[in-house]
């Protein structure tokens, strides 16, 4: 293509233009090669690991809205004995809580039976039939911890490390630090199921942040087109987009080489991760092969395009094919109100596709290197919202104590860590606040985190800010 008319710039003058021409030539080539060649396996700024790995990829499950932990995995019987009774003021006095400040502090006991699972015994509650047959994979994490109280901020925190938006997301991390060994889909895929109390899930809690947009999250729609675009529009052949792609690069190209600009690299390498994904993602969406016997992991919800047990198998078929970090979201668990019966129906969505992908990824030899973790961005209260003698109420935020759960990639398995007072109010062995499990999930991956940082606005930013410790307990 004849640029005269715009820049007399060449690929040779492209290449001589110093720091910035070489510096984006690696970047392009990292990215995936140049001009449609082969793209050669991808790294990081990490060129190599800090210590040896555990895991070689992450699978978040996170669910949006805080799951009680009272109907799930901390069952505590005093509650149910004193239903109904004023919270012990010692306890709640100048604490934070988010719609019952200056509200009457009442205990709300739970109607779900808890039984001893597993080799060690842990209890779990009869909402959770499939987890409780897999709970030797699984270390409960009873004493997590967080600094937000609402909704957004709390997200923002887990997905972050910070309450203010503006910070790479978990996964904008992971691409940026290790890259990834598939270079025909992004490092960092995000899945989307759920329906919530207005908690809508914004696009920016897979932000790339102040990180190059290369290591932004790629959301899979579902139903419809996985991608927006995907497909050729009618009359167009691959060819035909190849060389439009190759034009629009070489343009490309020579704005870079004029401005150094770092995100007109990362609009070149998107463009060709794009061209990529036109073959990956139909062959990845297609599960017309998974056996039977697969699907039935996942319960039958997994035939239906969106939902939770679909996007778990999707999550196997990412992390099979080396995508590093892999979030799945599902909203539906911010019960203020009616909580015996509705967290009923979202623990039936989500219990045995997560005793299906543990399952399965044993199966196949995965689940030793993959780290699955399971968390809401906070818990609930155990004090009433509503009426608690009345079948409507509900739980409260509680950012105190509140419960996740990991297993695979060099967790322990069968155990339970850290616990709680008689009340579920406070931590009372072994607390893990939100920055210790992020240096924790690096930590398995091969990472020191206080060493993957980047440069912005005159200070050196991390995922764990200035906090965070690895918990030895949670390791294998």
């Amino acid at each position: 293509m004849n640029h005269g008319s715009l820049n007399p710039a060449t690929r040779r003058l492209f290449l001589q233009r110093g720091a910035f021409g070489l510096g984006a030539l690696g970047f392009l080539q990292a990215a995936g090669g140049l001009r449609g060649e082969p793209p050669r396996a991808a790294g990081g700024v990490l060129k190599e690991l800090h210590h040896q790995p555990r895991a070689k990829r992450v699978i978040f499950l996170f669910m949006g809205g805080g799951p009680s932990q009272f109907e799930t995995f901390d069952p505590k019987p005093k509650l149910n004995k004193l239903w109904g009774e004023p919270m012990p003021h010692s306890l709640t006095k100048g604490q934070r809580v988010a719609q019952l400040q200056g509200a009457p502090l009442v205990i709300l006991g739970t109607h779900r039976k808890f039984a001893k699972c597993g080799k060690a015994g842990t209890e779990v509650s009869d909402l959770l039939p499939h987890l409780r047959k897999v709970m030797d994979e699984i270390t409960l994490i009873r004493s997590m911890q967080t600094d937000a109280i609402n909704h957004d901020p709390g997200v923002t925190f887990m997905q972050t490390g910070h309450q203010l938006p503006g910070r790479p997301a978990m996964g904008s991390w992971l691409s940026y630090g290790l890259g990834s060994e598939n270079q025909n889909l992004p490092a960092y895929m995000v899945l989307l199921s759920g329906q919530g109390q207005d908690q809508n899930v914004k696009a920016r809690y897979w932000s790339s942040g102040f990180l190059p947009t290369l290591h932004q999250g790629v959301q899979l729609r579902s139903p419809g087109e996985p991608v927006f675009y995907l497909a050729n529009p009618p009359g167009m052949s691959s060819p035909v987009r190849r060389r439009i792609l190759d034009s629009i690069r070489e343009l490309n190209e020579v704005h870079l080489a004029a401005t150094g600009d770092p995100e007109i690299a990362t609009r070149i390498a998107q463009y060709e991760m794009a061209f990529r994904m036109q073959t990956s993602v139909p062959e990845l969406t297609d599960w017309s092969k998974e056996p039977k016997s697969v699907l039935e992991l996942y319960g039958e919800e997994v035939r239906k395009p969106g939902t939770f047990a679909a996007n778990c198998l999707l999550a196997r078929r990412l992390a099979e094919r080396g995508v590093p970090f892999i979030q799945l979201y599902h909203r539906g668990w911010d019960h203020h109100d009616g909580i015996q019966g509705r967290i009923i129906q979202e623990c039936k969505k989500v219990d045995q596709p997560c005793a299906g992908l543990l399952r399965d990824l044993k199966q196949r030899g995965l689940l030793k290197d993959t780290l699955v973790v399971w968390s809401g961005e906070f818990g609930r209260t155990p004090m009433a919202q509503g009426d608690s003698q009345a079948e409507n109420y509900g739980r409260d935020h509680q950012m105190r104590a509140f419960t996740s759960w990991a297993a695979g990639g060099g967790i322990r398995a069968g155990a339970v860590h850290g616990a709680t007072d008689e009340f579920g109010y406070n931590v009372v062995a072994n607390p893990v606040h939100v920055h210790d499990l992020h240096a924790t999930m690096l930590h398995l991956l091969g990472i020191e985190h206080t060493r993957l940082t980047y440069k912005f606005q005159g200070r050196e930013h991390r995922l764990t800010d200035v906090a965070g410790k690895v918990v030895a307990g949670l390791l294998a």
